[in-house]
């Protein structure tokens, strides 16, 4: 087993290391004067079990062609294997045609990938399950839901009564999971997108009266979605309202915008290097020992489908 990292989000590919009871392969990834990557392992691979370790988070475009390369150089550096790790799917929001004439690019970066030579994809929490169906190679998509559930019980208070809150319809099966777990209810915003980037509230159906409410969902980018469904929530009689989102995008000015709002506290797992400033109530969980324990698996050939649950 021969482990990889990008530039993208080196410490949780060092805590995964960790976990792995591995070192990363010692590699130069850098840039030419124009901007190509270059890239060269300073290590043997041969016929190794190979996992290259990259999210394709800011800037997306430089670290999916970063990927990208890496696996052309693993490749043709006689890798047995390589896997793909990719903590934070970019352009995964692109699924489907949105409107005409317009590309499905979640589609476009997969066969990019398989063309690239990866052999297989371990990823986290696809905005749409029907990703998978994009490659022509397996793909192992992990939840941060255990890691979330663990620390929601860490601090929980005690005969606390929870509503977890899904911020759009689309994410009403993942609310559920949550609230099977804890044996609670789940709510949802009915909002509409009046433009690109923006939304607006227009129900909550549910009953979060006296209750703590969590909202949880997959993505969090400028955090206007995520901050108009909590206000909702507080204004519907809710005690507070926390957040856990998977991939902590935070675009612009997310992180003002979510400390000047209602949320008690945002959590994000560390699937995109945490960029924000002390003060903003965001607080990171890693999923570094959860992707450790993926890629033993894999490379033992083991089940990891007791990882999905």
């Amino acid at each position: 087993m021969k482990l990889i990292a990008g530039n993208s989000n080196r410490s949780l590919a060092l805590a995964i290391a960790e976990h792995s009871f591995s070192t990363l392969v010692p590699a130069k990834i850098d840039r030419f004067a124009d901007g190509e990557t270059q890239v060269e392992f300073l290590e043997n691979i041969r016929g190794e079990d190979v996992f290259i370790i990259q999210s394709t988070s800011t800037p997306v475009n430089d670290n999916l062609m970063e990927l990208m390369v890496m696996i052309d150089a693993a490749k043709r550096s006689s890798a047995q294997r390589i896997t793909a790790v990719v903590p934070y799917f970019g352009y995964a929001r692109q699924d489907r045609k949105s409107a005409s004439r317009t590309p499905i690019t979640a589609k476009l970066v997969a066969d990019l990938l398989t063309t690239a030579g990866a052999d297989r994809v371990l990823t986290m929490d696809l905005h749409a399950g029907q990703i998978q169906g994009f490659f022509d190679i397996p793909v192992d998509d992990l939840t941060s839901r255990i890691i979330f559930a663990r620390d929601i019980k860490e601090h929980q208070k005690d005969n606390s009564e929870y509503v977890f809150v899904s911020p759009d319809a689309g994410g009403a099966v993942r609310a559920r999971k949550f609230a099977d777990a804890f044996h609670g209810n789940i709510a949802i915003v009915d909002k509409r997108r009046p433009a690109a980037g923006k939304s607006e509230v227009m129900h909550l159906i549910g009953e979060v009266e006296g209750k703590h409410a969590i909202l949880v969902d997959d993505i969090v980018d400028s955090g206007g979605t995520l901050c108009n469904a909590a206000k909702a929530i507080m204004d519907a009689g809710a005690i507070d309202v926390k957040a856990y989102i998977t991939h902590g995008v935070l675009s612009r000015s997310a992180c003002i915008r979510v400390r000047e709002s209602v949320l008690t506290e945002l959590v994000i797992t560390d699937t995109i290097a945490d960029h924000c400033e002390d003060g903003c109530r965001v607080r990171q969980v890693s999923v570094a020992n959860l992707f450790g324990e993926a890629i033993r698996r894999v490379t033992n050939e083991e089940s990891i489908s007791s990882l999905f649950v």
